[in-house]
């Protein structure tokens, strides 16, 4: 026991010396027999257990913490902004509700153009680049339809942590500190998140009173009063006086939508996933198929040649994404993008000594025939009764537009940067778009969101997703590939070192805790790397490996909690 506190006070040692921040979980993962959560955040996972513990079930605890996170985490995800949430009900039904943000009735193709140039700040900061939020519309539906307890319980829950303050974590004080000068344009955005003229320290309590005071107005009044009451109109008026396009208009026309999940089979295990305008679900089950026709785990899991085949499929995934994917209700996304016959042709493609060049997307079978009827946060759920939840929410980049609408405490998305500004225009992630994803009024955004749940026999053993644009993708692929390959349990897959590629820009960005050795082989094989100290936020339930429950972990990258009942 000694020689192993030496062992890991010198492994953190190194970490912090490196610039490599440790990993805040460790060892074994959280069990549970009735319930299991795992989120970004202590007190949403400790709303989720409370939920279950009020006769709540698994969409109830998803619901509790949604709410929560928009308080404590309100700089990822909250009511101003959308969510994809995939359910699984005990009797083996999938019901994917698309909670995400739609452009505005007087959106316009060239909106963010200049001069014949886009401008990113007009995607990402202000007035222009918010959507109509998705997200209450979606937990007030599941609960509706799935949950026990009222939306009025979790919100009124939710608005005691808001009025009474909370001390804000590590993160959450990075971020405030790095978007301080752009919240500090908008009066009611400085009021909420600078009361004292300067960001709060780690630690310190940050009370959001006017979010309260909207927590409790939907509680008492219902939904209406957010899409069809007073808060549509008080944004339509803000946006009227400062050049935005949001009316009131757009908020009673907003309505979550039902999506029929992507499918698709990896080694004998049945992959779920959330179909477009999520990319997520279609490339997760893209990877998965062209991985399949290699052998990861004689591979092994920290291996060069483990992460240079796993990188070529990524990249041929991304390729496709930025020409074919797009809201399927104006567009038609082709099938064919997850068939077994397409990802074996695609895996022909794949030089395992070589990094290649992909000059184009590829063209799957019956492209113009059938389609798919650090931002962020996820959260999984999972109850006895068999129901099981992977919800991934976000109000896009940090405090999203910076936008706090005055008198409500909410802060609007910046969801309108995920549209393609113009046909090989990057977006803030460096992810590049088509026509397919052009803006449309009431569009719906491409997102790389994948809430995922995986079954073995029928049966569910893993809820998974994660947080950090087009990283939620390869995060979500290696988290299953860890659990299915190679054996592990959440806690440690989430804990294992990770990597990535997009297609553009042509780099694979690299954890710092890769072996040197691999490193190096890696770049003999022509990857230009890109070396970061850490890559998004995951989180993971599954169950017992033994039969005994539930298991749960959060990303140990971030200060989270996973937490059983």
């Amino acid at each position: 026991m000694k020689r192993l506190f030496v062992l890991l006070t010198r492994a953190l040692l190194a970490a912090t010396l490196l610039g490599v921040p440790p990993l805040h979980a460790g060892g074994e993962p959280a069990r549970g027999d009735r319930g299991i959560v795992a989120t970004v955040h202590p007190l949403a996972t400790d709303a989720a257990i409370e939920a279950f513990k009020k006769g709540g079930n698994a969409i109830d605890a998803t619901v509790a913490a949604a709410l929560t996170l928009g308080v404590v985490d309100g700089h990822n995800s909250g009511i101003g902004g959308g969510c994809f949430m995939l359910i699984r009900l005990a009797d083996g039904t999938f019901v994917p509700i698309d909670g995400r943000e739609t452009a505005p009735g007087a959106a316009t193709r060239d909106m963010f153009v200049r001069n014949g140039k886009v401008v990113p700040e007009l995607s990402l900061t202000g007035p222009l680049a918010a959507g109509v939020p998705g997200a209450l519309a979606a937990y007030d539906y599941a609960l509706r339809r799935y949950g026990k307890l009222s939306l009025k319980e979790h919100l009124m829950a939710s608005a005691k942590i808001a009025e009474n303050g909370f001390p804000l974590s590590r993160h959450y004080a990075e971020r405030l500190a790095a978007s301080a000068k752009e919240l500090n344009r908008f009066e009611a955005s400085r009021a909420a998140f600078l009361p004292d003229g300067r960001p709060k320290r780690p630690g310190e309590i940050l009370r959001l009173p006017d979010l309260a005071r909207t927590y409790r107005a939907v509680a008492e009044n219902g939904i209406d009063w957010f899409y069809r009451g007073p808060f549509a109109g008080l944004t339509a008026d803000w946006m009227k006086r400062n050049g935005g396009l949001l009316m009131a208009e757009d908020f009673r026309n907003y309505h979550a939508k039902l999506r029929e999940p992507v499918t698709t089979m990896y080694r004998g295990y049945q992959i779920i996933g959330f179909p477009p305008p999520s990319s997520g679900g279609a490339h997760v089950a893209q990877i998965l198929n062209i991985l399949e026709n290699f052998d990861l785990k004689a591979m092994g899991a920290d291996s060069a040649d483990f992460i240079h085949v796993v990188a070529e499929a990524t990249k041929l995934a991304f390729a496709d994404r930025a020409y074919w994917l797009g809201d399927p209700e104006f567009i038609k996304v082709p099938r064919g993008l997850v068939s077994k016959e397409y990802a074996a042709r695609l895996a022909k493609q794949i030089d395992r000594r070589h990094a290649a060049v992909v000059p184009q997307h590829g063209m799957p079978d019956r492209a113009n025939e059938d389609f798919f009827g650090k931002h962020t946060t996820h959260f999984s759920t999972a109850d006895a009764e068999g129901n099981w939840v992977a919800c991934t929410a976000t109000v896009n980049t940090s405090f999203g537009c910076k936008v706090v609408i005055p008198g409500t405490g909410v802060v609007l998305n910046n969801q309108m940067d995920d549209f393609s500004a113009q046909p090989g225009a990057t977006n803030y992630f460096g992810l590049m778009g088509a026509e397919a994803n052009a803006i449309a009024p009431g569009k719906r955004p491409l997102s790389s969101m994948s809430p995922t749940i995986v079954l073995k026999d029928g049966k569910p053993i893993l809820s998974v997703g994660a947080a950090g644009g087009p990283t939620i993708i390869s995060q979500t692929v290696l988290a299953i590939i860890n659990t299915i390959d190679f054996g592990m349990d959440p806690a440690t897959a989430l804990a294992q070192p990770r990597f990535h590629h997009q297609w553009k820009p042509d780099e694979l960005v690299v954890e710092k805790r890769i072996g040197k050795d691999v490193l190096s082989e890696l770049e003999k094989r022509g990857h230009k790397l890109k070396r970061v100290d850490a890559l998004g936020a995951a989180q993971a339930v599954g169950v017992d490996s033994k039969g005994h429950g539930f298991v749960g972990a959060h990303d140990p990258r971030v200060e989270g909690k996973a937490a059983g009942w």
